[in-house]
């Protein structure tokens, strides 16, 4: 578990090897969210970087007859 300190402005630095893991560069964006006493830290994703994501899906749903 690694520990950070939050500076007078009430920043924090994310230590390198977490923000290596998860894929964060300097300048990104990231969702800040509070839940149950607890802050998660999502990092936003350029959609420029989904482009493709689902390329290839199979599309074929099987439905009811009486469905469309």
């Amino acid at each position: 578990m690694t520990t950070v300190t939050v500076s007078p402005k009430y920043q924090i630095v994310i230590p390198r090897e977490i923000s290596e893991a998860n894929g964060i560069i300097p300048g990104q964006k990231v969702q800040m969210i509070s839940y149950r006493n607890r802050i998660q830290l999502i990092p936003i994703e350029p959609m420029e970087r989904l482009r493709g994501l689902l390329k290839g899906i199979n599309t074929d749903v099987d439905r009811d007859e009486d469905r469309l």
